[in-house]
């Protein structure tokens, strides 16, 4: 049960829930992140390692770059359902929509040397 809970308190804020829908768009990083959300960086970082614990999100380091994706739940049955399900929530919201919008625009290298 303790996993079951951890994968629902991650997605308890509407932060981690809009970082999930945008990592269903593209590999990113925390500075792209940031900017998308407009929260400070370590606020971001925070959502990340909660979501990083709970198995939804993982990350891969290349170079400078630490770039975030999202897991496929193969050691959880609790993250493979609900990411399976989110990929079809929340599409139409407009907040959602916004943020996704945004992504093609970030430009990481002008975004992390701020």
């Amino acid at each position: 049960m303790k996993s079951f809970i951890k994968v629902m308190k991650a997605l308890s804020d509407q932060n981690r829930v809009k970082i999930v829908k945008m990592l269903q768009h593209k590999t990113m990083c925390v500075c792209e992140l940031r900017a998308a959300l407009e929260i400070s960086q370590p606020n971001a970082s925070k959502h990340l390692k909660i979501l990083e614990e709970a198995g939804l999100v993982g990350y891969h380091k290349d170079g400078l770059w630490v770039n975030y994706y999202l897991k496929d739940g193969v050691n959880s049955p609790y993250v493979a359902s609900i990411m399976g399900n989110l990929k079809h929530w929340l599409e139409d919201d407009p907040e959602i929509a916004k943020l996704v919008g945004k992504i093609p625009f970030l430009n990481r290298e002008e975004l992390c040397r701020q």
